[in-house]
């Protein structure tokens, strides 16, 4: 014990400006590398160059990925290139964020329960909109977080589309709930006509234990229609609900997780009262019928509208879904179906609804 709390004193108060770390072998031998850690009482070393024979003291060398461990009692001194200890448990990834069809794999493979931190520059251009990192002060209800603002840089891990979205902006530190690579986008539902990028750098904790872990690449894809790797049909389920015209709301039975794809579509047409009469899933928007107190005001009389239910009970605002919808879920619950009317007595028919997610 006594070895390994003077082996440490070591690291930590011998620092030079060397091109890389140095351990200075009481063979005689000097390694140079990039010191990663302390594990299983060994030191971790990522070797420079050929990897070389294991010593007579009893060194070893992982050929396939150059890393080399040393017991403290083989180990004179060890300098650092101007970096703390704690600088030795991270690296840094520098990774170009366009807006595109598919989200940006960014290369860095994070696992359950690390820290990760994201910062980001950059400036995307989308007509006369220039975004920044942190997005416009608008939202986008066809974007990937509808609540979230609009071109935001937004974050997820592996290509399933049913994992969760993060949001990360200019600068950001959040704990992986899961395995897998860290993919990154603009927080936007149109990708046509995107110039330019985010630069964005990712720290990450180091993985000492001597693998190479690329769980989780591919593609993830922002067209919900679309296939490849963790494209939106892979793991996609369907429902088909009637929702009755004078129902102040149908539950689905369908439970939904925030940042998941959902695509809603409609047929059908109702009686939406003596006042409009017939009308499809888009409802009537005629002027002039002194009706105001409809879930969504803005939307047609008769429309197909949604509600999201908190597992406490409460509903989320008023939304409209008409024919068809293809958005994200804004947040957990259960999805409620319904009728946009302020008077259901005279309502007759049913839309036929079906839900992708």
């Amino acid at each position: 014990m006594k070895k390994i709390l003077l082996a440490f004193l070591i690291v930590i108060s011998a620092v030079s400006f060397a091109f890389a770390d140095t351990i200075y072998l009481r063979d005689g031998r000097q390694i140079r590398g990039t010191l990663l850690g302390f594990v299983n009482g060994r030191f971790v070393v990522r070797v420079e160059g050929q990897s070389q024979n294991t010593t007579n003291m009893g060194a070893t060398i992982d050929r396939r990925n150059d890393l080399q461990y040393f017991r403290p009692e083989e180990v004179d001194r060890i300098e650092i290139e101007g970096r703390s200890l704690e600088d030795t448990r991270y690296e840094t990834k520098n990774v170009q964020v366009t807006l595109d069809s598919n989200w940006i794999d960014s290369g860095v493979y994070v696992r359950r329960g690390e820290r990760v931190q994201v910062s980001a520059t950059g400036v995307i251009t989308v007509g006369r909109s220039r975004i920044t990192p942190d997005g416009l002060r608008s939202t986008d209800p066809s974007a990937p977080l509808p609540g979230a603002n609009e071109g935001e840089l937004i974050g997820a891990i592996g290509n399933d589309a049913r994992s969760p979205i993060i949001e990360l902006g200019s600068n950001k530190e959040f704990t992986a709930e899961r395995n897998g690579r860290l993919f990154l986008t603009a927080n936007r539902g149109s990708f046509a006509d995107a110039r330019g990028s985010f630069d964005v750098r990712i720290r990450s904790e180091r993985n000492q234990n001597g693998r190479d872990d690329d769980v989780g690449g591919g593609i993830r894809s922002r067209n919900r229609e679309g296939g490849g790797g963790g494209g939106y049909r892979g793991g996609q389920r369907e429902r088909t609900i009637d929702v009755p015209a004078n129902s102040r709301g149908v539950d689905t039975g369908i439970d939904l997780r925030a940042g998941e794809p959902l695509t809603i579509s409609a047929t059908g047409t109702i009686i939406a009262g003596n006042r409009v009469g017939e009308v499809g899933p888009d409802g009537q928007r005629s002027s002039g019928l002194g009706i105001s107190a409809r879930p969504v005001a803005s939307a047609g009389v008769g429309a197909l509208i949604g509600y999201i239910r908190n597992v406490n009970g409460s509903l989320s605002p008023a939304y409209l879904i008409g024919s068809n919808l293809s958005t994200s879920v804004p947040m957990d619950g259960r999805l409620i179906l319904a009728v946009n009317d302020d008077n259901y007595n005279d309502n007759s028919g049913s839309f036929r609804v079906t839900v992708r997610y």
